[in-house]
């Protein structure tokens, strides 16, 4: 059996955002949110870290090659949300409030549809450096990866 790392590859993206759910009030969702509910919305420099796991390779010495990495992932994520308007310009986000949480979640749907599944491990998602986000893909439905098919 073959030793297994796990490799991460960081990414960035810019991306704007407007935090208010439609199950809530305009009141409730001023605050809940507060300036984060500002109708003209705000943005982010998000950092965006994808962590692999799997044995590694005995020929290649490698458990997933950087090179596909970053393909991967500027296909399932950087080219959906880079310079976006995440409520206005993605639909799964027609439905959800486009917290750090709910962006973790559509983007490690999207990579599912790049990434060997078995290699995906964990994504953290970076929002500010001093708030992020875990995400393993616990709890996630078929319906939830449907909606994120672009």
């Amino acid at each position: 059996m073959a030793p297994t790392a796990y490799v991460s590859r960081t990414e960035h993206f810019s991306a704007a955002h407007r935090l208010h759910s439609q199950h809530l009030s305009d009141e409730e969702n001023r605050q809940l949110y507060g300036n984060c509910n500002h109708a003209s919305g705000h943005g982010h420099n998000y950092v965006l870290e994808t962590i692999f796991c799997g044995p590694i390779d005995p020929e290649t010495g490698m458990v997933v090659n950087i090179s596909d990495a970053k393909r991967w992932i500027k296909a399932a994520v950087l080219d959906v949300v880079d310079h976006r308007n995440l409520d206005v310009d993605i639909a799964f986000f027609k439905k959800r409030t486009s917290t750090i949480e709910n962006l973790a979640v559509f983007i490690w749907a999207r990579l599912l549809q790049h990434v060997p599944e078995e290699l995906l491990f964990k994504i953290v998602v970076s929002e500010t450096p001093k708030n992020k986000v875990e995400f393993s893909g616990d709890g996630l439905t078929a319906a939830d990866i449907e909606e994120c098919i672009l």
